[in-house]
């Protein structure tokens, strides 16, 4: 049953490496087209930076099991982030809809994160959750901030909307 545990303990590890690349490619897209949110866009750039520790974070537990991310599944969730930035790209408010993606998205990293731990218990990885916390704790703090700022960004939004500024990025 323990070797069990760890192929789906495993297979975790490699759907949250993906998902990382997923956020890798949705913040790089998003931070294009900023000009009108430098608040935005600095805290953004900071979870970039974490975003790709974590994915190497991820790695490091792979390796640890014996095994590596999966090629494929990075693609395809890469691509999948790179779509879902791009689709809000012809919206008036694509603001609004990024911070209300990225909300989304923080809680479901948060999700898989807290899943990861109990995989790790379950397979018997004593090192992984100082490494999957650090990560948590990380997304925890991010989804906070989005949560935190909407108001702001909304009102930013609509402010330069109605003072006929260029207003959605």
């Amino acid at each position: 049953m323990q070797e069990s545990y760890r192929e789906t303990y495993v297979t975790g590890l490699v759907n949250a490496r993906a998902l990382e690349t997923q956020a890798i490619e949705l913040i790089s897209r998003q931070l294009d087209r900023l000009q009108s949110y430098p608040e935005v866009e600095a805290v953004l750039r900071k979870h970039l930076a974490e975003s790709e520790e974590q994915r190497n974070r991820l790695d490091g537990l792979l390796e640890a099991q014996g095994t590596s991310h999966s090629s494929v599944k990075d693609f395809v969730t890469g691509l999948m982030g790179n779509m879902a930035a791009m689709g809000h790209v012809p919206m008036q408010d694509e603001i609004i809809k990024n911070s209300l993606a990225n909300y989304a998205f923080e809680h479901f990293e948060i999700a898989s994160y807290k899943s990861l731990l109990t995989l790790a218990d379950l397979a018997g990885d004593t090192r992984a959750p100082a490494v999957l916390n650090l990560s948590l704790n990380e997304e925890q703090r991010m989804a906070q901030w989005c949560e935190d700022n909407l108001d702001a960004i909304t009102r930013k939004y609509a402010s330069l909307r109605a003072q006929g500024e260029k207003a959605g990025i």
